[in-house]
């Protein structure tokens, strides 16, 4: 180990770690509403003396942005502060047990930002000149729209980033694309109990839910395609058969899918349906497409996550990372983005959400290990 990296080791600091984490958690910060989190944040970062901006995404909501070493950094290290809305407004707060921490965003990912800024601090420890050329970028709006992200990618874009999802501290260079559909069948109200005089609208949609599910492109192996049904809403106006449904489905692809070919054989499925259903009523949008991809990354990042992993004893297993996040915005964009964060994808978004203090502590010294190197370079395959 080098002795800037035992010095930066050093200067992290997991009771102050813990107590971010823990004040980032208990302000509420859904996705549109992230400006007193990134006050908090601000206030942090500021204690290093380095100067952070803001970067206005639109009124009141804004990325915070900060920089250090010389020249234009190559690697971000960037992290989102929104989260999904809260499953009980009133037990949303961080919790910890036995080393533990839940509570909303704890695994997507304030644990991940946490663990930036911890790293991030203890950086800025070195003398200014022995500093890395590196960037921090906490943005707004991911589990939305990904805006602050495409924000920062309207000025520059680095050649690498670090994003702090939740991956359980495996490393993702692969990562699965995205396709978001919009379903909505229309129907004849009527009175519950008169049914053969309406249309009913609900029994429609599940007809072309069974229709899709039917399609060829579901005999691949569930790692190949991850079809779930989001949302089913209808109209409601008391004992009547409905006259409208709507559906939102996810279909997640593995990296080596092509997210227009999905897209047409499901235009195609779609469109027969219609024809195919009697009194069939259908509007049909895939409101989101974004393809995955896979990275072959550096001798050098493989070199230096091999060096570290066993010092903090941790298994070091590659993994493809299986949702959307903003790392296929940096993708597209033409920056080459590593996925690592503590915590995992099967409690994010639900009300046992949660992340080890261990996780976090090992992200910050993962991520100040990764900032130290001299060159982190990935190409895509």
């Amino acid at each position: 180990m080098s002795n800037r990296l035992e010095q930066v080791w050093k200067a992290i600091d997991p009771l102050r770690l813990r107590t971010t984490l823990m004040e980032m958690i208990d302000i509420y910060s859904p996705s549109g509403k992230e400006e007193d989190i990134q006050l908090y944040l601000e206030e942090q970062l500021n204690l290093t003396g380095i100067p952070v901006v803001r970067q206005e995404v639109e009124e009141e909501r804004y990325n915070l942005l900060t920089t250090m070493g010389n020249g234009i950094p190559e690697l971000y290290l960037v992290g989102h502060v929104d989260t999904v809305a809260a499953w009980d407004i009133d037990e949303y707060a961080a919790v910890e047990e036995w080393g533990v921490i839940r509570g909303l965003g704890s695994a997507d990912m304030k644990g991940g930002c946490a663990a930036m800024v911890e790293a991030w601090r203890a950086l800025a420890t070195l003398p200014e000149k022995e500093r890395p050329s590196i960037g921090l970028l906490l943005v707004v709006g991911e589990e939305e729209n990904g805006d602050g992200s495409m924000r920062f990618l309207q000025d520059q874009c680095p050649r690498q980033v670090i994003i702090g999802e939740p991956t359980s501290m495996r490393p993702a260079f692969n990562h699965y694309g995205y396709i978001e559909i919009s379903l909505i069948t229309q129907g004849r109200r009527i009175h519950s109990s008169l049914p053969e005089l309406g249309h009913n609208a609900i029994e429609s949609m599940l007809r072309v839910l069974l229709k899709l599910e039917r399609s060829s492109l579901f005999d691949a192996t569930p790692a190949k395609l991850v079809y779930s049904i989001r949302e089913m809403s209808s109209s409601r106006a008391g004992f009547v058969v409905p006259d409208r449904c709507e559906t939102m489905i996810d279909l997640h692809l593995s990296p080596d899918t092509d997210p227009v070919t999905v897209r047409r054989e499901l235009e195609t499925v779609l469109k027969n349906a219609r024809k195919t259903i009697k009194d069939l009523d259908l509007e049909f949008d895939f409101a989101f497409e974004s393809g995955g991809y896979q990275l072959v990354p550096d001798e050098a990042l493989i070199t230096t996550l091999e060096d570290v992993y066993p010092r903090l004893n941790l298994p070091l297993e590659f993994v493809p990372f299986r949702s959307h996040s903003d790392g296929n915005l940096f993708f597209q964009a033409g920056s080459k983005p590593l996925i690592l964060g503590p915590g995992s994808l099967e409690t994010a978004h639900t009300a046992e959400e949660q992340t080890s203090l261990a996780e976090v502590e090992a992200a910050a010294r993962i991520y100040a290990a990764l900032a130290l190197q001299k060159s982190i370079a990935t190409t895509a395959s």
